[in-house]
């Protein structure tokens, strides 16, 4: 039994992202993800300063909705893979813009 992988080095091919990972596109849950990672990062950033509870409060509450949409739609593991960041740094945008004010000025 001959195990060609032990003798020589394993050959690696350049990394490369997708979110397309069974080689069919998604354009519609790709765009999904993408707009879930946005509004989450956007809360995220924005909960740490109470200025800017507002836009904490809705672009959190935009990100867990199209995100849990996105996870209910999506079709590959990187997708979900993003989902789930999104959805995590949109909750915890939200709760930091509600603690500092809600969603009204």
């Amino acid at each position: 039994m001959t195990m060609p992988h032990v003798f020589g080095p394993a050959r690696q091919g350049r990394f490369r992202f997708t979110l397309n990972s069974d080689g069919r596109p998604h354009t519609v849950e790709n765009a999904l993800s993408v707009v879930t990672v946005v509004c989450g990062l956007a809360a995220f950033a924005a909960g740490f300063l109470p200025a800017m509870h507002v836009l904490a409060s809705w672009a959190g509450a935009l990100g867990l909705g199209v995100g849990l949409y996105s996870q209910y739609v999506s079709a590959t593991r990187p997708e979900r893979a993003l989902n789930i960041v999104g959805i995590v740094a949109s909750f915890v945008g939200v709760a930091f813009g509600v603690h500092h004010g809600g969603f009204l000025p």
